[in-house]
């Protein structure tokens, strides 16, 4: 029973948040990602790349999102970050504007594109490349970590997937707005998607600055740093000290305030460009990274009030300062309502948390390829626009009927209201 009356109250509120169907659902966006470093030796070639949009558009894609910053270098004009050269051991010098020929060959086709680029990684620990294993300066922006064995500098710790710069420096926040600058001002563009606009998890940042921030933000010294945030008992487990919930807090905060400066960026150079944000849709479980994407009016964090979360925590919210929130439902079930782990779930969850403070695309990942044509239809019905990651996956796994399917069922079933 307790269960039931649980289901209900959660699901009760979400009937008015879904999507209307007064407009057909083919004015939705529907995008593919491309990302960088997976799809970098294919789109060396122009003529793979003018394929591939012609599959998209083929397909009911009416948008695609190009990955023109990556972990290890640039994949655009930039004067700032170096340009990618090679990835995973295939090497190509362009002596073409990569994303410049995506948009012109995607406008030919009638396909919007929104360039996304990681915001805070500037390397990649694993393969030891990257901007910050050749350039001093960045090297000393990068985080530092905690962990069980002492503290690591993140670039020399090769199970993180990208070595982070640290976002409450300002020198990495000027160097991450000057690379937006770059790319929205130089580009016509429909959208910029912030990717890895965040804190790489929990065991960064530790540096001193961080705690010079942090004693600032809450208006008193912390005596004994970082046992006073946590320390380690014996099975590498977090033991919560004084300021615990508060350091979480203090981290969303850095983030959101970081996201008003490029909203405010944007508003100055280019205000036709959507301001968009990808992040798990899994919202509880990642304030340890500080993406608090939910509705400064979601209450969702009050359950956490006895783990993580404090009182103020809400004010972090930032959805509303982004145009469009692309939410990852990256979940191998498709339905269930009562099954966090389905994307039916992630997407209602969302949708609340939101709470129409902007748009939602359900974000689906190829990866988790079973029962697709469902997983496409559930998200672009549900939602205001889907997008498909990646586009790496839809060709290893031929997904591009099951994608046209599940697209012609949502728009079928819309127009037919």
């Amino acid at each position: 029973m307790d269960r039931l009356l649980g289901f209900l109250l959660f699901c009760i509120p979400l009937v008015s948040l879904l999507p209307s169907c007064s407009h057909p659902s083919a004015e939705k966006v529907k995008c593919l990602w491309f990302t960088a470093d997976a799809n970098f030796q294919r789109f060396s070639y122009k003529d793979s790349i003018c394929y591939y949009l012609d599959k998209a558009a083929e397909t009911g894609f009416n948008h695609i999102v190009v990955d023109v910053k990556g972990i290890e270098g640039a994949l655009y004009d930039s004067r700032l970050v170096p340009m990618m050269t090679e990835s995973h051991g295939f090497r190509c010098v362009r002596d073409w504007d990569y994303l410049q020929f995506f948009i012109d060959e995607a406008r030919k086709r009638g396909l919007g594109v929104s360039a996304s680029a990681t915001v805070f990684p500037a390397g990649s620990p694993y393969w030891g490349e990257g901007p910050v294993y050749n350039d001093p300066d960045l090297k000393s922006l990068t985080c530092l970590e905690y962990k069980p064995e002492g503290m690591v500098k993140i670039e020399d710790d090769h199970r993180k997937v990208a070595a982070f710069m640290n976002p409450v420096l300002p020198e990495s926040q000027e160097y991450a707005l000057e690379m937006i600058r770059e790319i929205i001002s130089n580009y016509d563009l429909d959208g910029f998607c912030m990717d890895y606009c965040r804190y790489p998890d929990a065991e960064s940042d530790f540096s001193e600055a961080s705690r010079i921030a942090f004693e600032k933000y809450i208006g008193e010294k912390v005596a004994d740093f970082p046992d006073d945030i946590y320390r380690y008992a014996e099975d590498g487990s977090r033991i919560p000290g004084r300021f615990y919930k508060k350091w979480w807090e203090f981290r969303s905060m850095v983030i959101h305030d970081f996201i008003s400066r490029v909203r405010d960026l944007r508003n100055e150079v280019n205000p036709d460009v959507r301001l968009e944000y990808w992040a798990a849709s899994w919202l509880h479980a990642i304030y340890t990274q500080g993406q608090n994407w939910a509705s400064p009016r979601a209450t969702y964090y009050r359950e956490y009030l006895d783990d993580w979360a404090t009182e103020d925590y809400g004010r972090t919210g930032f959805a509303d300062m982004i145009d469009v929130f692309m939410t990852g439902t990256y979940l191998e079930r498709v339905w269930g309502m009562d099954d966090p782990e389905s994307i039916e779930y992630g997407i209602a969850r969302t949708l609340r948390d939101i709470d129409e403070d902007c748009s939602v695309y359900g974000s689906i990942y190829a990866q988790n390829w079973k029962n697709f044509e469902d997983a496409v239809y559930l998200s672009l019905s549900r939602t205001d626009g889907l997008a498909v990651f990646d586009i790496v996956q839809v060709i290893e796994f031929g997904l591009w009927d099951e994608i046209k399917r599940g697209i012609d069922r949502a728009e079928a079933e819309c127009c037919n209201k």
